[in-house]
């Protein structure tokens, strides 16, 4: 990968981020059976919580980077990233429960995920562009196919409320993809001009906030019972395959 300025660094931050969209023909097809509605939406669930270790790694990285103590947290980035998590979270939740009862839609819910994964790779590409800044090669090629990679198993988790859906139309999905996949190239040309590292752990906490949120009504969606006690049975243990398949995917894919 040679190394050069800002048009070659938007249309490779674009590759990565747009990559997104190459789980649209699954996601979009025409007929899927219950079992794989609820394999899909756990394979979902298990990417979402190895983005959150993910994540996580990263602002530990940067929290605890005290080389006389690692144990010992950087105040100020610490402080940064628990109001961002908390932060993030509590807006989310007071947003969807401004009426009582309140209950997300499948696009809202698909919507939130799509924001919370962007957060995350606004976050992946300020590392992309203040290393293609810097000028080293081998460094950015690694971070190109990992963050890649990584972006084409991040439609299952964006897709996962509309599928069997009645409206899982291709423009909304795309645009959906897109508020996942887009911020890739923002933080790219963000992190070309300034690199900090308190601007990374700030979109680190909001992307756990966000993720935090997501998962949780996932879960409680992936463990509701199903119409007999054989069928529910049967969504337990798919649900339970499911998110260690997504975990392992992630990982996989992450290690590449």
């Amino acid at each position: 990968m040679l190394m050069a300025g800002l048009p070659e660094l938007i249309l490779l931050s674009s590759v990565m981020g747009l990559a997104i969209l190459l789980s649209l023909p699954i996601v979009l097809a025409k007929s899927i059976a219950s079992r794989t509605i609820s394999l899909l939406n756990a394979v979902a669930i298990g990417i979402l919580v190895f983005l959150l270790a993910d994540v996580f790694s990263d602002a530990a990285g940067i929290i605890y980077s005290n080389s006389n103590s690692p144990y010992l947290a950087n105040p100020g980035y610490a402080a940064a990233f628990i109001l961002g998590v908390v932060a993030c979270f509590l807006i989310l939740f007071f947003s969807e429960h401004r009426s009582q009862g309140s209950t997300l839609s499948p696009r809202a819910m698909a919507l939130l995920v799509a924001a919370a994964i962007g957060f995350q790779n606004l976050t992946e590409g300020l590392v992309f562009g203040a290393t293609w800044a810097v000028g080293i090669t081998g460094l950015a090629t690694v971070i190109f196919l990992g963050f890649f990679l990584q972006n084409v198993t991040e439609g299952f988790p964006i897709a996962a409320p509309l599928i069997g859906k009645n409206d899982r139309a291709v423009g909304v999905l795309v645009l959906l993809f897109l508020v996942g996949g887009l911020p890739t190239v923002l933080g790219s040309v963000v992190g070309f001009y300034y690199n900090s590292a308190l601007l990374d752990v700030t979109f680190d906490a909001l992307a756990i906030g966000a993720i935090l949120y997501c998962i949780l009504p996932m879960l409680r969606a992936a463990f509701r019972p199903a119409e007999t006690p054989a069928a529910s049975y049967l969504k337990q243990r798919l649900t339970y395959v499911g998110i260690l398949l997504g975990f392992v995917i992630g990982f996989l894919v992450n290690a590449v």
